[in-house]
């Protein structure tokens, strides 16, 4: 059914909340990550790229805290985020956005892979035109 007015805002600042509790906890991962950098051990990949996307996070972070600190600012952040889709930091995500990205990613691999089979296909033709 259809949610009450209140329902939806309580539902908003729950959102806010784990959003930033998990920004919080992927920083506290990544101070730890860094001071490990600091004394000369080495990360993995997967540890890397989560080292980057936090970082990617934090930086991100400015330009949203201005939307939740300005009163009456939060009403623009839907446009915003039309005009700039990447502005939010990862934890913010919902999970149907994070399956439209998804959506997008698979899609463009698809097509990619796609052009590459039809690029080889034609050199095949080609060399057997050669050869042949």
């Amino acid at each position: 059914g259809k949610k009450s007015l209140r329902q939806k805002i309580v539902d908003e600042l729950k959102h806010y909340y784990n959003g930033f509790h998990l920004l919080w906890i992927d920083t506290k991962v990544a101070a730890r990550m860094v001071w490990r950098l600091l004394h000369g051990q080495i990360l993995t990949r997967r540890e890397r790229r989560r080292l980057l996307r936090t970082c990617a996070d934090l930086f991100r972070l400015v330009p949203f805290l201005v939307f939740v600190i300005v009163p009456f600012m939060e009403f623009l952040l839907p446009v915003f985020l039309k005009l700039f889709p990447d502005m939010l930091p990862s934890t913010f995500e919902t999970e149907s956005k994070k399956e439209e990205k998804q959506k997008k990613k698979l899609n463009a691999k698809l097509e990619l892979a796609k052009f590459l089979q039809e690029t080889i296909a034609e050199m095949a033709k080609r060399n057997k035109a050669d050869t042949g």
